[in-house]
């Protein structure tokens, strides 16, 4: 492996309810087309060298997902993502590309921010929903895990949970709560359903359809200004720092040897 690139993409539209399963076959097939140059495994069954981050998860949007690639060859990180981008379905967009200079994009995912549509909920019901579970010290939640019913504290995970303002050209009869949620990832994760599932349990808030969830960022979690950072921001720099990797083009044929 000579280079590693880190990519950003999106679940959009109808593609958010596309599993990651799904996903990584979507993938793989856009490398393929794109005749992407890519490192393998060792072993019996090598496989190409894709490592996926955090997943959002099925039937959420998001703008905010993250993979790394390792490469047997280098190439341009901008070049490599406009022919992914055009080899993936609409939906499911690859926006930005970055070579890695630094370790662990993983350990900088450490919280997200995400919106959350209530249709038919009254902005004002919401308002009061969200201050009775900021209030509360604890609020306990149940999931079903393939190990069997799990309860945990979704109170504790929750950086900031706010109801915007209301939409001045929004139509009066169609009411509609916007959330804005800040979420640390913990162990268990705390998932957007589940602080959905804790304002029914701390204030009765029940929206009459599923709610729209989108994760608008994820990355390292700022403790001085609240805010949750961009994860590729270091290797940017690192990048700016140091000479970039000369990229090869997918034509370039290896040098002939000397002659005998």
């Amino acid at each position: 492996m000579v280079q590693r690139i880190r990519l950003r993409y999106t679940k959009r539209g109808r593609l958010r309810f596309t599993s990651h399963r799904d996903f990584q076959r979507a993938f793989e097939r856009a490398l393929r087309r794109a005749e992407v140059p890519m490192a393998y495994s060792a072993g019996f069954t090598p496989h190409p060298r894709v490592s996926y981050a955090n997943a959002a998860p099925t039937g959420t949007g998001s703008e905010a997902e993250y993979l790394e690639i390792g490469l047997a060859a280098p190439r341009d990180p901008e070049k490599l993502r406009e022919l992914l981008d055009e080899s993936m379905p609409v939906g499911l967009d690859i926006i930005d590309a970055v070579e890695a200079r630094t370790s662990g994009l993983a350990d900088r995912l450490t919280a997200s921010v995400w919106e959350l549509r209530l249709e038919g909920v009254d902005p004002a019901d919401a308002e009061r929903a969200v201050e009775t579970f900021l209030t509360a010290e604890t609020v306990e939640v149940q999931r079903r895990t393939k190990n069997g019913v799990r309860t945990f504290d979704t109170r504790g995970a929750v950086v900031s949970l706010e109801a915007l303002p209301v939409q001045a050209d929004r139509p009066l009869d169609n009411a509609c709560a916007i959330l804005r949620l800040v979420v640390r990832h913990l162990t268990p994760a705390v998932r957007p359903d589940d602080v959905l599932s804790g304002l029914r349990a701390v204030a009765d808030l029940a929206p009459p359809v599923p709610a729209a969830v989108t994760r608008l960022a994820q990355g390292l979690f700022d403790e001085e200004s609240g805010t949750v950072t961009d994860p590729l921001a270091p290797d940017r720099e690192a990048v700016t720092a140091a000479p970039p990797t000369a990229a090869v083009p997918a034509d370039a044929k290896a040098p002939e040897g000397p002659a005998a």
